[in-house]
């Protein structure tokens, strides 16, 4: 079997900047992987064990310092990555994330099996890039994925989480799922691990590499445009007032006050 897993970085949230276009900063800011993209990757490892002769090979769109998370997912037990990285891919809404991703699969990986995602990304939370992804390529896609049920290289037996219930399908291969968080705690990467990591080529997918026009990515390609992007910070009494004992007492007294005006 061969498995395209699409995975994504995103920023800390205590450390978000918005671009000029009102977009989420992506370079030179702390990066994570994205939480529900870790249960992908495990997901993904799970099929491994179960299916002999299974490749995984690993996407990733986004800077040059994605490379790092990369490594990472590599030395859990992931054979090839490649990092889809172009300045022309910048302020990407997720119409053009899923036909770059879509367009970096057919390239690099034309024969695959199954295309792995994760449920949302927590810098967005739209849950559209995997669905995109299914829809230039032609293929079925199952969303909300919580489980494996069985799995060959022709079809795969799934769980899904719906709103009155958990639901078993059974999809056809070549197929795209994606995955909500599971119960458990993810595997760390072993020593032997980062070390094969360490020596594995990242293949580096560029706008000339997939053949798209310029027009057609990133921010140019973007149907969707944000209008205004700002931190919501709650604004309540307890960050109005700098308490200490005789502030509370002179407040307290003041609303019981008011409550006997009533």
């Amino acid at each position: 079997m061969k498995i395209a897993l699409c995975i994504k970085q995103v920023p800390d949230t205590t450390d978000i900047r918005w671009t000029e276009n009102n977009t989420i900063q992506r370079e030179g800011v702390e990066s994570i992987i994205n939480p529900y993209d870790v249960y992908a990757v495990e997901f993904a490892l799970k099929l491994k064990k179960e299916i002999k002769d299974t490749e995984i090979t690993v996407f990733t769109m986004g800077p040059q310092q994605a490379g790092e998370m990369l490594r990472k997912v590599l030395a859990l037990g992931c054979d090839n990555a490649v990092l889809v990285s172009d300045k022309k891919f910048s302020g990407a809404d997720t119409y053009a994330t899923g036909l770059t991703l879509s367009g970096a699969i057919r390239r690099y990986m034309p024969d695959f099996n199954l295309i792995i995602c994760g449920q949302f990304a927590v810098d967005g939370d739209t849950a559209q890039t995997g669905p995109n992804i299914a829809n230039f390529l032609d293929i079925p896609q199952v969303t909300y994925v919580k489980d494996l049920i069985h799995g060959t290289d022709k079809n795969l037996t799934l769980t899904r989480e719906m709103e009155d219930g958990i639901e078993t399908v059974k999809v056809r291969l070549p197929a795209l799922i994606c995955v909500l968080q599971q119960n458990f705690e993810p595997q760390r990467a072993k020593i032997g691990g980062i070390i094969n990591a360490s020596k594995k080529e990242i293949k580096l997918c560029t706008l000339d590499d997939i053949g798209y026009s310029a027009d057609k990515v990133g921010l140019r390609g973007s149907p969707t445009f944000v209008s205004r992007a700002f931190r919501n910070i709650p604004s309540h009494n307890a960050r109005k007032y700098n308490l200490n004992t005789s502030d509370s007492v002179k407040l307290l007294k003041e609303q019981i006050e008011n409550i006997g005006d009533a």
